[in-house]
């Protein structure tokens, strides 16, 4: 991060904290920062709050973790653990803060949910970003081109076995909170820079995001994201602007639905971050938050290319 950014982000005052009421008894962890004119509300707190928190110098800015993540509620029913839940949770924050129209940033299935805000409340968002977006269809198959493959893993292999080992054994479940410690030696892998990883949020103070409980989680609820179909003529009913941020080392969500994306959306650019990973926030801090800020004046920052095709033009 430059140090005009750094400074920047040390300047904003502590958040405020607290929970939101959301449907099903549900509570909603969140932090709110700023009381600019504009609002910015940001599911995934847990991932995004320290590298976004500058946004709340000149806006206000509010994250929160979604159900059954973070600090929010467990949620013990698994039917309740749907991306349809997360956009009734974004709905419900939106009303708790009174908030008329804001400005949705969604990271990873995130930038997808925020899509179906969009799709069932137009009238509240008034610009909209997606950051590392998973694609529309689970199973889409894309172009090789436009995913990528590492010559050298970023976890070595010897690591990668022995943290594997440690769940298979059993520790992991007798000693879940000592495993999500030993297994942050994966988090490399959300970042194209190594030197980088040290910027991601620490998950293991949150019994949610302990690797025991996230299994059961993603049992539910990633299973319900992959058996999502939203017809593309479904998404093009969404007209606000739309700014896609995508990196070409993406191991969680390739490249190629960032530029789908920016393809089906009507009103929508993408922002290429040439050799950055998933967490863009954290792997190029200095491209994402100047690129959200110029968005929010208005305008296109001058990176965002209006994609005409999946398949990318080689430069030249």
């Amino acid at each position: 991060m430059s140090a005009a950014l750094l400074a920047l982000a040390l300047s904003v005052a502590a958040p405020d904290t607290g929970w939101v009421a959301g449907p099903d008894g549900v509570r909603l962890y969140y932090e709110k920062l700023g009381s600019g004119p504009r609002t910015i509300i940001v599911p995934g707190r847990l991932f995004l709050a320290r590298d976004l928190a500058p946004l709340g110098e000149r806006h206000t800015l509010i994250l929160y973790d979604m159900r059954n993540r973070g600090r929010s509620s467990r949620v013990e029913d698994g039917r309740l653990l749907t991306i349809q839940k997360d956009v009734e949770d974004l709905e419900a924050v939106r009303r708790h803060f009174r908030v008329e129209r804001f400005v949705p940033v969604g990271y990873s299935y995130l930038g997808f949910m925020v899509v179906l805000y969009a799709m069932d409340h137009p009238n509240r968002v008034e610009r909209l970003v997606q950051l590392a977006p998973v694609p529309r269809k689970f199973d889409t198959e894309y172009p090789a081109s436009l995913l990528h493959h590492d010559s050298v893993p970023p976890v070595d292999s010897a690591t990668a076995a022995r943290v594997d080992s440690l769940k298979h054994t059993g520790w992991a479940r007798e000693h879940p909170g000592e495993f999500c410690r030993e297994a942050l030696v994966l988090k490399v892998r959300l970042v194209g820079d190594p030197a980088r990883a040290s910027r991601l949020m620490d998950p293991c103070a949150m019994a949610n995001e302990w690797p025991v409980n996230l299994e059961r989680h993603f049992e539910h609820h990633f299973a319900a994201v992959q058996r999502l179909e939203v017809p593309a003529e479904s998404v093009r009913r969404v007209r606000a602007p739309v700014l896609t941020i995508h990196g070409t080392w993406d191991r969680n969500a390739p490249y190629a639905a960032g530029r789908e994306w920016a393809l089906t959306l009507p009103n929508a650019r993408l922002i290429t971050v040439e050799r950055a990973a998933h967490q863009l926030s954290a792997d190029a801090p200095e491209i994402v938050l100047p690129a959200i800020e110029v968005f929010l004046s208005g305008r296109w920052p001058e990176r965002a290319e209006k994609i005409t095709s999946l398949e990318r033009v080689p430069p030249r």
